[in-house]
C-alpha cells in the first residue's frame, strides 16, 4: 500500500503519470465493503490515456455505518504482536492480513470471540478473509515452508476488489463532478483525488465502494474449531504491553485476556513494574 501520510511518493508517482500525459485517479478502498469481515483499506491508482480513470475508481460510494464494540455478542480483532502504540482494533471483523515478519515468522492477529475465547484464525479461514477459496494457497507448501501462507495472503490484493476495479474497467460509470474539492499544493495528500488532464482535484470519497455488509466474523470463521488458542505465552507477553501502554482499551477488553491467560494455565501477574512484567513474559 501506498502511504499518505508523507505524500512524497503519491505526489512522485502522480507527477511522474502527468508529465507523460495521462489522467490518473486513485482512491483509498476499505475490503469492509466488499462484503469480508476485514478491514483492509489501501490504495487504488488507476492512469489512462484512452479512458477516464475517475470513472473507473469513482463512481460507486455506498457508505456502511461500522459496528461499535460489543464483547458480550460480537467477536473483535486485534494485532495480539502489539498494544503499545497501537491494537488495530476491529470490531466484528480483523484488521488488515499481514505478511508476517522480515525473518518470515506469520502473525495473523488475534481474535476475541463473545464467549471469551481467544484465538488466531487458521490459514484457511485468512484465504477466505481475503476472498479466496480455503486451501487456494496450499501448493506452496511444496516449494517453501508452511508460513509462506500467510505471507501470501497477507501480500495479496482482495479478490472481489479486484474484481470490481475490472468490471469499471470493462463498464466505466459516470463521475460527479460534484464531488471535486481544491487538491492541497503541499503536505498530506487527499486520500481520494484525480487529475482530469488540465487541473488536479481532491475528491469527497468515502472508502466504501459497494456497501455489501459483510456477516459477522464469528459465523463467517469455517474452521475455527481448528483455529489456535493465543499462548500463555504469548497472551502474558501482550499483556505486559499494554501495562506500559497509554493506550485506552474498551472495557472489560483487559480482564477477558487475563481470563484466557489462566484458562491457558497462566497466572496473572499482580500490577507491579512494567519492567518486571518484561520478565516474566520472557
Amino acid at each position: 500500500m501506498l502511504q499518505l501520510n508523507g505524500g512524497n511518493a503519491m505526489r512522485a508517482i502522480v507527477d511522474e503519470f502527468e508529465r507523460r500525459g495521462y489522467r490518473w485517479a486513485y482512491r483509498v478502498v476499505d475490503t469492509f465493503s466488499f462484503g469480508l469481515p476485514q478491514r483492509r483499506e489501501r490504495v487504488f491508482l488507476v492512469a489512462s490515456r484512452v479512458l477516464d480513470p475517475a470513472e473507473v475508481l469513482l463512481t460507486d460510494d455506498r457508505p456502511l455505518v461500522r459496528p461499535a464494540t460489543d464483547l458480550d455478542r460480537l467477536a473483535h480483532g486485534f494485532y495480539w504482536t502489539e498494544g503499545l502504540g497501537g491494537l488495530g482494533w476491529a470490531v466484528d471483523s480483523v484488521p488488515t492480513l499481514k505478511n508476517g515478519s522480515t525473518i518470515g515468522i506469520p502473525s495473523p492477529p488475534a481474535i476475541l470471540m463473545a464467549d471469551g475465547t481467544l484465538i488466531k484464525p487458521d490459514i484457511r479461514d485468512g484465504e477466505r478473509l481475503q476472498g479466496f477459496d480455503a486451501d487456494w494457497t496450499k501448493p506452496a507448501e511444496s516449494v517453501a515452508r508452511t508460513s509462506i501462507r500467510w505471507s501470501l495472503v497477507g501480500s495479496a490484493v482482495s479478490v472481489p476488489v479486484a474484481e470490481w476495479i475490472g468490471r469499471r474497467l470493462s463498464t466505466p460509470g459516470t463521475y460527479d463532478v460534484g464531488r471535486d474539492q481544491d487538491f492541497p499544493v503541499r503536505g498530506r495528500p487527499p486520500r481520494c483525488a484525480r487529475f482530469d488532464g488540465k487541473r488536479r482535484y481532491a475528491v469527497s470519497l468515502g472508502v466504501d465502494a459497494l456497501g455489501i455488509r459483510p456477516p459477522h466474523l464469528a459465523d463467517f470463521l469455517e474452521h475455527s474449531e481448528l483455529a489456535q488458542p493465543l499462548s500463555a505465552k504469548a497472551t502474558l507477553g501482550f499483556l505486559a504491553r499494554t501495562r506500559r501502554a497509554k493506550l485506552r482499551f474498551e472495557p472489560g477488553f483487559i480482564e477477558a485476556i487475563e481470563r484466557h491467560l489462566v484458562r491457558m494455565g497462566g497466572t496473572v501477574p499482580p500490577r507491579i513494574a512494567p519492567s518486571q512484567l518484561d520478565l516474566l513474559a520472557a
